[in-house]
Order: C-alpha cells, then structure tokens, then sequence
C-alpha cells in the first residue's frame, strides 16, 4: 500500500508564490513517477507537472516558466514551486504516484490565489 501526503497551500496574492509538498510512504518502487494535478471547481482534475525517478519533467502548457516540480528521491517527496500565480490557478491540487500501472492519489490542499 502507498499513502501519499500532501501539503503547503494556501491562500496568495495575485502575483505571490507557494511551494507545494508530497510525501509518499509505504511500498515505493525505485522507479515511479510523480506529479501533480488540479481541479477548480467546475472542472476535471488535469495534469499540471510531472517527474520521473530519472528526473523526466513534464508541465502542462500553462504552467511552463512558472511552476517548478522537483523531488527527492531519498525522501519519497516531490514538491511543486508555483511563482507569479494567477487567480486562474486557484484549486485543489492533488499529489499523485504511479508504479507498476498503478496509481494513488493525496488528499488534496487547497490553493487560492485572491487579493
């Protein structure tokens, strides 16, 4: 079994940054992939960033220049740093592992960006 955790939102200005945190635990695979997702309300979840074990990056069109995914490997952790956020941007963001075709989700954090 794998439980991801993650945490870090919050609310922002227009303009301001947050850095987002996921700490997977239990049964991890040397080789995954991690990432993060979104859903405003109203919307489908979507990918904003993916990152491979080998450190394979991959955003979503909108995010490029502005979002920053990372990880730790030693720590299982993945994180996303999100600069010049725009109000567009408010969600619920969603930590996410794959291995071996499966997939495990967190629980959510919430990020809204209002002035």
């Amino acid at each position: 079994q794998v439980q991801l955790v993650d945490s870090g939102g919050g609310l922002v200005q227009p303009g301001g940054s947050l850095r987002l945190s996921c700490a997977a635990s239990g049964n991890i695979f040397s080789i995954n992939v991690m990432g993060w997702y979104r859903q405003a309300p109203g919307k489908q979840r979507a990918m904003v960033a993916m990152i491979s074990s080998g450190g394979s990056t991959n955003y979503a069109d909108s995010m490029k220049g502005r979002f920053t995914i990372s990880r730790d490997n030693a720590k299982n952790t993945v994180y996303l740093q999100m600069n010049s956020l725009k109000p567009e941007d408010t969600a619920v963001y969603y930590c996410n592992l794959v291995q071996k075709s499966n997939a495990y989700w967190g629980q959510g954090t919430q990020v809204t960006v209002s002035s």
